[in-house]
């Protein structure tokens, strides 16, 4: 099997190289991560300049672009072989509920469904590297048993592993994705120079955040793994809509 590895923390990120050790024996891996953080980049790609690889000393590649930039040259030409699936993490920091709409970590693996099988996102609920050790054992329990996986094409698989040593994780719960509250007020500051700018606060706390949702699983122990899906059609809405067009043209 040959895996392609990315995140959004960057390239020489803790979490990229924990989430590499953990797999490298397991296929044959390649490494393409942005050259910076790239947090809350989303699904963006890079359409004004040219993107650059550059292969460093320890064999991953570098890129002057998004999360969704590496994994799009990753399977669209840049290496020899087409990759099997797409692995991205392991993220320091949650990506629950509407956070998969900014996730770069998410974008990544999303970038992966192109290959047609199921990719997988990794997220820890952690700033701090610490417990590491724990969402790389978990990431690869999970990528040994994917080849069992029968999901439809597409698929991506939103892994959140709680701040815990290994020993204490409870065990793994499938969650539906909660939602967040909306986000505390920007700050202003002003620069030397007398110009206003705004740095962007920190996300909302959880306002959907019930039994089933991936904030409460995560809070109560255990992994969290949320399918996901593209296709963000609201399908129940259609008969209303109907009733509403009609005649409007």
């Amino acid at each position: 099997m040959r895996i392609l590895i990315s995140n959004d923390d960057g390239v020489t990120a803790p979490g990229l190289a924990a989430l590499y050790d953990a797999l490298k024996d397991h296929a044959e891996c390649t490494v393409i991560a942005p050259d910076q953080d790239k947090s809350g980049a989303g699904s963006s790609l890079t359409l004004d300049r040219p993107l650059h690889p550059t292969r460093l000393g320890n064999g991953f590649i570098s890129l002057n672009g998004t999360p969704t930039d590496c994994v799009h040259l990753g399977i669209n030409g840049l290496l020899p072989e087409t990759p099997d699936m797409v692995v991205s993490g392991i993220n320091l920091g949650a990506n629950l509920g509407d956070d998969v709409l900014y996730s770069g970590t998410v974008g990544a693996a999303l970038e992966g469904r192109f290959l047609g099988g199921t990719s997988l996102a990794f997220s820890l609920l952690s700033r701090q590297p610490d417990n590491l050790p724990t969402a790389a054992h978990v990431a690869r329990r999970l990528v040994e048993a994917q080849s069992r996986l029968q999901l439809p094409p597409r698929t991506v698989l939103n892994v959140n592993i709680p701040n815990l040593p290994l020993e204490h994780i409870r065990g793994v719960r499938l969650t539906r994705l909660g939602h967040r509250a909306r986000a505390a007020v920007p700050t202003q500051v002003i620069n030397p120079r007398g110009k206003e700018g705004y740095w962007i606060a920190a996300v909302g706390d959880a306002e959907d955040g019930g039994p089933g949702t991936d904030f409460h699983a995560v809070m109560q122990g255990y992994v969290s793994i949320t399918p996901l899906q593209l296709d963000r059609t609201f399908k129940e809405v259609f008969e209303g809509l109907e009733s509403w067009l009609e005649g409007l043209l």
